[in-house]
């Protein structure tokens, strides 16, 4: 939350190399100024909505739905205060429908991060061993923002490890899931001049060092960077959930978004979060994960 949109440099001035823990929102933030440590930001908020409609239609999610809430949780964000709201695909898709584009086009130029990093809840409700309904149930969760191959691929490869992680996988061995998935994500969607982000993850993991991720990997909200960035930060972490999210968190750029997706998956693949972190996540914010989590596994 506190380093969401700003500078590298700047992040290494006030936090080091390392982002050590969670921190408040600096009061010059541009959208986290004065929220307390352990404050979650868009990407979790979306997350547990998406979720809850997951659980509410047994698996399946509702388009009609989901634009209504998305647009009630932007309203209740701005309620609150709050700067942090609608990313730029989602809130081009909404205004579409507004002006009566069909559901099955408000997406068509939606090729952010933002569905990517809201899907977990489907890599959780929908078992691996069926990539191509699991692709299914991401591609209706995310084509009413969404429906760009790059951005389906995104989301795909986020909800197939999350997926495999929880029937078993390491993060090793999630990897290649993530891929496959992504592949058959990419010819869902419409397609635009993108790079491949299974083939993106895979060189990124592979073969990006450490210090090079924000440089030759990306750190922006275009997915086809964003993605593959989380999975190269798990890869350098050894899928430890809790030093990925610190080192997306010190990257800079969408490091929020980076830092969800990194932690959602290396979460499933049975990577551990300090107790002391998990406690102030739960006493800050007002989210009833425990019930959430255990009625989007009872579906699988």
């Amino acid at each position: 939350m506190p380093t969401q949109s700003l500078p590298r440099a700047l992040i290494v001035e006030r936090h080091g190399p390392l982002v050590d823990g969670f921190h408040p929102g600096p009061p010059d933030h541009p959208l986290a100024a004065g929220l307390p440590a352990g404050t979650v930001t868009d990407d979790t908020e979306q997350a547990v909505l998406l979720g809850r409609l997951v659980v509410e239609g047994r698996g399946h999610v509702d388009a009609a739905d989901l634009a209504r809430r998305l647009v009630a949780w932007e309203d209740g964000m701005r309620a609150r205060g709050s700067l942090d709201l609608l990313g730029p695909s989602t809130r081009r898709a909404l205004a579409a429908l507004a002006e009566g584009v069909p559901p099955e086009e408000s997406g068509r130029e939606g090729t952010t991060n933002g569905a990517a990093m809201r899907i977990a809840p489907v890599g959780l409700a929908v078992a691996s061993d069926d990539l191509d309904a699991l692709v299914d149930r991401v591609v209706e969760a995310s084509a009413l923002t969404h429906g760009t191959g790059v951005a389906l691929a995104g989301a795909a490869a986020v909800a197939a490890a999350v997926s495999a992680g929880i029937d078993g996988a390491g993060f090793a061995e999630a990897v290649p899931v993530a891929v496959e998935a992504a592949g058959r994500a990419a010819a869902r969607g419409r397609w635009v001049a993108a790079a491949d982000v299974g083939e993106r993850i895979a060189w990124a993991v592979a073969q990006v060092p450490p210090e090079r991720i924000g440089t030759l990997v990306g750190t922006s909200l275009a997915t086809q960077e964003s993605v593959p960035a989380a999975f190269a930060v798990l890869a350098a972490a050894g899928g430890d959930p809790w030093l990925a999210c610190r080192t997306a968190a010190s990257l800079g750029g969408d490091t929020d978004t980076i830092a969800a997706m990194a932690g959602a998956v290396g979460g499933a693949c049975g990577g551990e979060v300090p107790a002391e972190a998990v406690a102030l996540v739960r006493r800050i914010n007002d989210l009833d994960l425990d019930a959430l989590a255990a009625a989007l596994v009872a579906l699988r």
